[in-house]
């Protein structure tokens, strides 16, 4: 079985964050996907589809200190669903992303260009680490996959994400 949701698309909002009684930080945002199609008219049309993105412990924090309203973010995770009741009594379900990985995918400010990418999800700090402060520690670049197939130059590996 495979539960495995990959999205690119930009916050709708800073990302809302708040700790649990046990101490585990969660935070709340949406993102938007966009989808361009021609319609019979020939006229171009945009579809904006918008998902509800959650995130825990650590991973929480640095989306806390890294994402603003209107970036450009690659979110992978799983999707749920949760169920409840709201004030009538009325049963209510909810599908969300529970992210396990991010990374921002606009050029850092103030690099010169450079395009070093943000850190992602798994150059996350320990959990018993403090975060560092991104404003003043050079930030890694994301660590770099090889794969064992042999692919000739006009195939692609399926797990090669072309950006």
């Amino acid at each position: 079985m495979l539960n495995k949701v990959m999205l690119i698309g930009n916050l709708g909002r800073d990302p809302e964050v708040r700790h649990l009684d046990n101490g585990a930080a969660v935070a709340k945002f949406s993102i938007a996907t966009n989808e361009r199609y021609k319609d019979k008219a020939g006229e171009y049309q945009t579809i904006t589809e918008w998902h509800d993105i959650i995130m825990w412990r650590g991973l929480a924090e640095l989306a806390e200190r890294l994402l603003t309203k209107g970036k450009l973010v690659y979110v992978e995770g799983k999707l749920t669903t949760r169920k409840w009741q709201d004030q009538n009594g009325q049963d209510r379900r909810t599908t969300e992303v529970v992210a396990n990985n991010f990374q921002i995918l606009e050029k850092r400010e103030g690099s010169g260009g450079s395009g070093t990418p943000f850190p992602s999800a798994s150059n996350e700090p320990a959990a018993n680490k403090s975060l560092p402060n991104t404003s003043q520690t050079p930030i890694p670049s994301a660590p770099e996959t090889s794969t064992t197939s042999t692919t000739s130059n006009t195939e692609m590996p399926e797990d090669d994400l072309p950006f």
